[in-house]
């Protein structure tokens, strides 16, 4: 059984990754629905917590259902960091995360995200910072290191484990590659496989098959699996992968009908969470991913993204549905 203190994860968990504009509570809600055990927020700023930003505290919504569930913060400054974790320990999640790992120039350029990377020293004090602000599980999201000169990963997650963080989640990519190139799961077994580490170390980057999350289970020996891009428009990957790590056999692919009612449920949820306007406008970018892979569907796609009616985005998704013997999909994919 995998723990973070006394939350119980299953033999071998699988985490939703924090992804911005990606895994706000009407996302989670689905992938919970289908099989993540553990999932954390959109990441939010430290700075625009402190300060009141609406956008950052509307980030701060979680409901009971979604548990276990942790908050992610990122930032510069340890002060704020630190004012922001006492702050979240306020709404009662159950973990808080700090992101250590968001490549884009905007975060990382600023020192925040996997801008730390660095400056591990830094890193380390501002963990023990947030460690010793609050009386929740703090773990760690990062990377391999800054670029392929700093890969220093192994010692870094030996230091922060030594300092009180509870799990860590590393993608197997530097920050100079961004999402580029294949990510190398190497050091990730490497940290795993370190006899002094004791916390839970989760591997993310490039699963997107059920006989990948298989391979580098054994191969590596990680405690679990963070999810993040293949999860996106197909919130059933999490219990495609655990059906087939228990009986090696796949479960049946979600057709078309399947699709349309997890999209109307993603629709219904974002509009009730931020309002009519804006839960249409950004569903707009799951569409496409809902469908992925349907042919002669690109009418309809356009239709979805182009239409601002409610009703007319409900009469499409219910045309789709009940004609749903029109499309087929050309080709197999999670």
């Amino acid at each position: 059984m995998v723990k973070i203190r006394n939350i119980e994860l299953g033999d071998f968990p699988l985490l939703l990754a924090p992804m911005e504009d990606v895994s706000d509570p009407p996302f989670r809600a689905l992938c919970k629905k289908f099989g993540a055990d553990l999932m954390y927020t959109e990441f939010i700023s430290s700075e625009g917590l402190i300060r009141d930003a609406a956008k950052s505290l509307q980030k701060l919504d979680i409901y009971e259902y979604e548990r276990p569930i942790g908050i992610q913060i990122f930032g510069s400054e340890i002060e704020s960091m630190k004012q922001a974790a006492i702050m979240i320990e306020k709404t009662n999640p159950d973990i808080i995360d700090i992101n250590y790992g968001c490549p884009v120039k905007k975060v990382a350029c600023k020192g925040a995200g996997a801008g730390i990377l660095q400056d591990i020293p830094k890193m380390v004090r501002m963990t023990e910072a947030i460690v010793k602000s609050t009386n929740l599980p703090v773990t760690v999201k990062t990377r391999l290191g800054w670029d392929d000169e700093t890969k220093f990963v192994v010692d870094t997650a030996e230091r922060l484990q030594d300092i009180g963080i509870e799990a860590i989640s590393i993608h197997g990519r530097t920050r100079k590659q961004m999402y580029k190139g294949e990510a190398d799961w190497t050091l990730i077994g490497e940290v795993k496989n370190n006899p002094r580490m004791k916390i839970p170390v989760f591997g993310n980057g490039d699963i997107d098959t059920p006989e990948k999350a298989l391979e580098y289970k054994n191969r590596y020996g990680i405690d679990g699996i963070m999810i993040g891009r293949a999860s996106i428009g197909y919130p059933w990957v999490f219990n495609e992968i655990k059906h087939f790590l228990k009986t090696g056999k796949h479960l049946e692919k979600p057709g078309l009908k399947d699709r349309v009612e997890a999209t109307l449920d993603h629709l219904n949820m974002s509009i009730r969470w931020k309002g009519e306007l804006l839960g249409i406008n950004e569903m707009k970018r799951h569409y496409t991913n809902y469908f992925k892979g349907i042919s002669h569907f690109k009418e309809y796609r356009m239709k979805l993204v182009a239409s601002q009616d409610l009703n007319e985005i409900l009469e499409t998704l219910e045309y789709i549905k009940e004609n749903s013997e029109l499309f087929h999909f050309a080709h197999d994919e999670i």
